[in-house]
């Protein structure tokens, strides 16, 4: 089986999201038939992974209910990948290529020049449409956006450069995650050491609660930065780097227990506060990435993200992040919920969309464009951080 991986894996990416793109018009039958063949694909363990890779995932040991959230989905198929949505993909990606600073770097204007958090956004855009260091069309700008996150990659595991906001760890997760994506698809060894020592930082800096914040200190936490770390460590386990049972275990606790059980959405910390969509999707996603697939948690977080969308509320200062997390949930729920979201997120990014190929936001147009590709390109299933 792990012979038939490594073969696999050095096929570019990018035929297989071009083949996917040939047959969508065909039969509905050869759809499928290569449908489970991706999926068959990118479930697959990578070669020479680490022998932590083999066991039962940590959330799997807790008990919690693990599987495909959804056997509904040919109940309701639509067609995912359109002629518009190639052509915002290919709009999109030629502007942030010509966006890349000299240093590898990717900008966040609100916080002035370059940012691993930007960065490994904007690298993940790349890669969800098949792009690798050295490989494919854009695969120098992921080599330099990597040779950028290495560079600021600390002997104490925190990756972070000079702008950062409040504090580094929310560009650490996001440049965690990236590398972990990295690393399974690769295998490089200077990955690999920096992703180790990242995952050490982040089990160290886990607070009692079980959550994290701004700095790598196990001090307080909110929902927000716990999550980013939620997705690093699901990322680095997937290719094959040891997590403890027990991170995973406090930190899917942290998420619930910031669920509101009167509207079923999340706030900001434990303590208390308001629901809102942003940090709703991103807590019923994080729980999805943790193994939560089923029960009332869940449930309700789906239902209250439903409402918001229904109501118009999930637009808004943090949109782009919102529907990063959003359409992660509804593709990770599958059936009607991905089938009555995506379609119409799909369509307003696409309207939404200026000349230049670029989105606009008040957090900075690379950081927007990066979210909005990652959104319009779950359909290719080319992330494993985002498969079912």
């Amino acid at each position: 089986m792990r012979l038939l991986w490594l073969k696999l894996s050095r096929v570019p990416h990018s035929c297989l999201r071009q083949l996917c793109g040939t047959l969508r018009c065909g039969s509905f039958l050869a759809t499928w038939r290569l449908g489970v063949l991706a999926l068959c694909l990118v479930a697959l363990p990578a070669a020479g992974q680490d022998e932590a890779a083999e066991e039962p995932a940590a959330e799997e040991q807790a008990g919690e209910t693990t599987g495909e959230a959804s056997a509904e989905e040919e109940d309701y198929s639509f067609e995912e990948i359109t002629d518009e949505l190639d052509e915002a993909v290919a709009k999109g990606l030629a502007y942030l290529a010509k966006k890349q600073n000299d240093d590898g770097s990717f900008d966040a204007d609100r916080y002035g020049g370059g940012h691993v958090g930007v960065t490994a956004i904007c690298c993940l855009a790349f890669m969800a449409n098949g792009e690798l260091p050295g490989r494919g069309e854009y695969g120098a700008v992921v080599q330099k956006g990597l040779d950028y996150v290495l560079a600021n990659a600390q002997e104490s595991g925190l990756i972070a450069s000079e702008n950062v906001s409040h504090g580094p760890m929310y560009g650490h997760g996001f440049a965690a995650l990236f590398l972990g994506e990295i690393y399974g698809m690769t295998e490089d060894k200077d990955v690999r050491d920096a992703l180790v020592k990242a995952v050490r930082l982040i089990v160290k800096s886990q607070n009692a609660e079980g959550g994290w914040r701004y700095q790598p200190i196990p001090f307080d936490a909110d929902l927000s930065v716990t999550i980013c770390q939620i997705n690093a460590l699901r990322s680095a386990r997937q290719a094959g780097i040891d997590v403890p049972k027990e991170t995973i275990d406090n930190a899917i606790q942290y998420v619930k227990d910031c669920q509101n059980p009167y509207d079923g959405g999340f706030r900001y910390m434990i303590g208390g506060g308001s629901s809102a969509f942003p940090r709703t999707a991103a807590g019923v996603a994080s729980l999805y990435h943790a193994g939560v697939y089923k029960g009332k948690v869940v449930e309700d977080g789906l239902k209250y993200l439903e409402r918001q969308l229904a109501s118009g509320n999930d637009r808004g200062a943090h949109e782009f992040y919102g529907h990063y997390y959003c359409a992660q949930a509804m593709f990770i729920a599958g059936g009607k919920h991905w089938a009555n979201y995506f379609p119409k997120t799909r369509d307003r990014l696409i309207k939404s969309q200026r000349t230049n190929g670029s989105w606009d936001s008040g957090h900075g147009d690379e950081y927007a464009t990066g979210m909005s590709l990652i959104v319009l390109q779950m359909p290719y299933r080319l992330l494993p951080i985002f498969q079912r």
